[in-house]
């Protein structure tokens, strides 16, 4: 049996490698690499962006840092969360995409889409 203290251990900084790397382990050991296609990665991202989207669908707006919820709705939200940005490493992992780097030429590309200006405008994350 796999030790499953290795995936729970507290660290405020985990790389998108170190994830990556563990979920590949994890889908290795289960045999479920044969289902993970790009195409069946994106619809299950999908589907816990959907589950994400939920959680916040009859709440209107929602003041930062969540005050006014309970700690279940905010684990319920990490959950989702997590669903989410996990499926995200695998699809690109599985397109070959090293993410960590295509977000940091996003950010540039935006930053000179969208110069500093006084004031400042709304961002915008194309």
């Amino acid at each position: 049996m796999e030790n499953t203290r290795n995936y729970c251990r507290r660290s405020k900084d985990v790389s998108l490698q170190e994830l990556r790397d563990i979920l590949a382990e994890f889908a290795r050991l289960r045999g479920w690499e044969q289902y993970h296609s790009p195409r069946n990665l994106l619809l299950a991202l999908v589907g816990e962006v959907g589950e994400l989207s939920e959680i916040f669908q009859w709440k209107g707006e929602v003041a930062r840092g969540l005050p006014n919820w309970t700690c279940d709705d905010k684990e319920h939200l990490e959950e989702e969360l997590s669903d989410v940005l996990l499926y995200l490493i695998q699809l690109a992992d599985v397109c070959g995409l090293d993410l960590g780097q295509a977000a940091l030429s996003k950010i540039v590309k935006n930053a000179q889409k969208y110069p500093v200006a006084s004031p400042p405008t709304t961002p915008a994350y194309h």
